[in-house]
């Protein structure tokens, strides 16, 4: 099936080549949770601070568990530092 995969700032670099404006449509096998997209595009869990599925967060704990449909768009945004 295939989603969109968003990846901000630093973490653009983890998307496939030809993405553009920070995402892509990958595919991946019916049934993925978040975290297998996040582990097959080198993801740690320390780089994807912020996660949305549909634009709505998934925490840590419920990214193993958070089934992903055909059509839905996964964002990761890592750590921000600022002062």
């Amino acid at each position: 099936m295939r989603i969109t995969l968003k990846l901000f700032a630093s973490l653009a670099e983890h998307l496939p080549p030809g993405a553009g404006r920070n995402e892509a449509e990958v595919e991946v096998p019916d049934g993925a949770s978040v975290q297998d997209v996040l582990d097959r595009f080198n993801l740690s869990q320390e780089q994807a601070h912020l996660v949305t599925r549909n634009g709505v967060f998934v925490p840590c704990s419920l990214r193993s568990e958070e089934r992903l449909d055909s059509g839905d768009a996964v964002a990761v945004w890592p750590p921000v530092a600022g002062g």
